[in-house]
């Protein structure tokens, strides 16, 4: 692609970047664009070639690894070997004396509230504001609209008052056995009013109180006749609205039209994963949605079912609490900013050599200049902090580089030391097997560990390729090491003092149409220590919340930290089969899975620059894909092939059948172009094929490098 560049102290930078920076991102703060590109121009060359030599230092241990086992090919791996083995090239460190996390000026919602985190792409303002304004959500609509109220009329756009006191009824049970009354149940009450400072709950011609009279924390409107009764219950709230004139409250007596769920506590906004930027135009789009929640003016104007509508973000909400005063409560997620990892490059700057800058520096630079702007104001962080998610780091020495960036940005834009908070990705083998001592490299700014299954799982296997055959990946949930990786995960937060000062996070629901089965499946994130865990979607944030009302999870975790640790070796246990003797439908079978998946998410991100979408898998179950669901199974089929479970030639022919399936399944979709076609043509097709064939040799089984590459060359033939 043809980029116009302006010369700029010893850096080109592209033209749109330039003005972006200068014009919108800077503007009114007290950095000028030639400080801004002065301090970056004095740290690039320092901080890039530390980046190159990280780079090296993966790739040299790759090498050392798959030589290690190609030689014991055909012999049972000795754990006290291996270990030995790691210890001396330098991937295992030794563990040093034990510690606490002292970082300082954390906002609540991420020390002390446990709750749901929403992640999602910053490429799509909408969505984006959708996100930061799902710190409330309609418990209401999020039950009426999914399978967890089963009627007639569930798929219907038709209201079905049947459905609708069925989720009457579930509101009022749950709060039966979590926000219980004194003497009576929630069902069936006549109304509420606040007298004396205490919740009076009317029912029967007789007046209750709620078993725990500190639940009730507030109230809207007149005390005998309130418009909203604010609950809190595990520092979670709840907003019962009342409007007797509301359709929805036609056939309550109560009056209540709505229950509104304190949801998404904190947001992830994701400059990563979840989109597809790969040029200056792409960054820029990304930065400035940043920017606009940063300052607290990002809009979007769009149309749905024949109307004009406008969002932005929410307000603070008001309320009365029971000593009479006029307090707030916060009326948006609490936003954090996911920056690219070490690995990617970025044409929208090139240094004075003329190579790429390195994303993630570039990334650091611009989304932390975007946060000033809330600093003056407090908005988002009431501490003034600036939230950065840094993934895909391998080992504590990439860890105390990203504290080395973060210092330096600070420097440029003149913030306190620590200003800038880390939330570490434990999705990297190398990162999991030296968690304490990533964690002390980030001792002063860490304020959040999660667990990522599918990047880590694609970590495995790439680090492991030479070893031997993999098992399936439905089998990977139940493998040695996963097990021994998500405990380690909580074991070690805890160790260092996480609980009340950090979260400790799990992976994302990737089902978003299978909300009941959420229900029965995610409070297991809660069971296992986790103060918060991931969610695609406002609604799923609102039905997720209520595991947080079962669950007290800082009680829980104060039980947890006497527990006996995971053990390393159980994390290095490397997933392989022994013997397998699959037949070859079982193998198709497991090859056309991965496949459907690869292709299915493949052709939205080359072809129309969708990093992150609700696709369809193999039985039509819609799934929320990303970078790393791609990472497992290109790594997956990549290692098969390699120890000859299967064929290229067999390969080939499934992605060819599974580009038919996913061309069916993309039929409504006027902007599809299908890879069937003409699949010597495709550019998707192509990009797919690729990261299979081409994947024991890309960088720690990335995918982004040949994404990259693919969607430039398509958005070359589009512009």
């Amino acid at each position: 692609m043809n980029i116009n560049y302006q010369t700029i102290n010893n850096l080109k930078v592209s033209i749109e970047l330039l003005r972006f920076v200068n014009d919108e991102l800077l503007h009114n703060t007290n950095i000028s664009p030639k400080k801004f590109w002065s301090g970056f121009d004095q740290c690039i060359e320092e901080l890039s070639l530390k980046n190159k030599d990280l780079l090296k230092i993966r790739e040299d241990l790759q090498k050392k690894i798959d030589d290690w086992h190609f030689q014991k090919k055909g012999n049972k791996i000795d754990i006290v070997e291996y270990k030995k083995f790691l210890k001396d090239i330098g991937y295992l460190k030794d563990e040093g004396s034990d510690f606490k996390i002292e970082t300082e000026n954390v906002d609540v919602e991420i020390a002390k509230i446990a709750g749901p985190q929403l992640v999602v792409p910053i490429m799509n303002a909408r969505y984006a504001l959708n996100a930061a304004n799902a710190r409330w959500v309609s418990l209401y609509d999020s039950l009426y609209g999914t399978n967890i109220i089963e009627s007639e009329e569930g798929g219907s756009e038709r209201y079905d008052p049947n459905r609708g006191q069925e989720v009457i009824k579930y509101v009022r049970e749950f709060f039966d056995k979590y926000i219980p009354i004194d003497g009576t149940s929630w069902k069936n009450i006549a109304g509420l009013k606040v007298i004396d400072q205490n919740l009076i709950i009317l029912k029967d011609d007789y007046e209750y109180k709620l078993k725990d009279t500190g639940k009730f924390i507030g109230h809207r409107g007149d005390a005998n006749k309130p418009e909203a009764i604010i609950l809190k219950n595990n520092g979670l709230h709840f907003e019962i609205i009342i409007n007797p004139r509301a359709f929805s409250a036609a056939h309550d007596i109560a009056g209540i039209s709505d229950v509104i769920a304190e949801s998404a506590i904190s947001t992830i906004c994701d400059n990563e994963d979840s989109v597809a930027a790969v040029d200056a135009e792409d960054k820029v789009i990304c930065y400035r949605n940043w920017l606009g929640l940063m300052k607290g003016d990002l809009k979007i104007q769009f149309e749905k079912n024949g109307k004009n509508l406008e969002r932005k973000l929410n307000p603070d909400r008001s309320y009365i609490s029971r000593d009479g005063k006029g307090l707030k409560l916060h009326g948006r997620s609490l936003l954090l900013i996911r920056n690219v990892g070490h690995l990617m490059t970025n044409p929208s700057i090139l240094l004075k050599d003329g190579s790429e800058v390195p994303e993630g520096i570039m990334d650091a630079f611009i989304t932390s200049a975007a946060a000033l702007h809330d600093l003056k104001k407090n908005r988002n962080s009431r501490t003034g902090s600036i939230y950065i998610v840094k993934p895909k780091m391998h080992g504590p020495d990439e860890c105390a580089f990203t504290d080395l960036i973060f210092s330096k940005v600070e420097k440029v834009l003149e913030l306190k030391p620590n200003t800038i908070k880390v939330g570490l990705m434990d999705e990297e083998r190398r990162t999991s097997a030296n968690l304490k001592e990533c964690i002390r490299a980030l001792s002063k700014r860490i304020v959040f560990q999660n667990t990522g299954f599918l990047d880590r799982t694609g970590d495995e296997m790439h680090t492991s390729m030479e070893a031997g055959p993999m098992i399936k990946k439905g089998d990977m949930k139940s493998s040695k090491w996963i097990q021994a990786y998500e405990n380690n995960n909580v074991d070690l937060g805890l160790k260092c003092g996480f609980s009340g000062k950090a979260q400790i996070g799990k992976g994302m629901w990737a089902a978003p149409d299978e909300m009941k089965k959420m229900l029965d499946e995610k409070i297991g994130h809660l069971k296992a220590g986790a103060n918060c865990a991931w969610v695609p979607s406002p609604t799923a944030a609102s039905l997720h919340a209520l595991h947080y009302h079962q669950i007290d999870v800082f009680e829980l975790q104060k039980k947890l930290i006497s527990r006996s640790p995971a053990k390393l070796d159980d994390l290095l246990t490397i997933p392989i089969a022994d013997r397998p003797n699959w037949s070859v439908d079982e193998i198709n079978s497991e090859i056309s899975n991965s496949a459907q998946t690869l292709l299915g998410y493949v052709v939205r991100w080359i072809d129309q620059g969708v990093g992150c979408s609700k696709v369809p898998d193999i039985t039509n179950t819609f799934l929320m894909e990303d970078r790393a669901t791609l990472r497992i199974s290109s790594q997956h089929i990549a290692n098969w092939l390699h120890h000859g479970i299967t064929t290229k030639i067999q390969v080939t022919e499934i992605m060819k059948q599974m580009a038919k399936v996913v061309d069916k399944q993309n039929e409504g979709d006027k902007d599809y172009v299908k890879m069937s076609d003409n699949f010597e043509k495709s550019i998707a097709f192509k990009a797919a094929c690729d990261l299979i064939f081409k994947g024991k040799e890309q960088p720690s089984g990335y995918t982004e490098p040949l994404l990259h590459i693919n969607r430039l060359e398509k958005k070359a033939t589009q512009n």
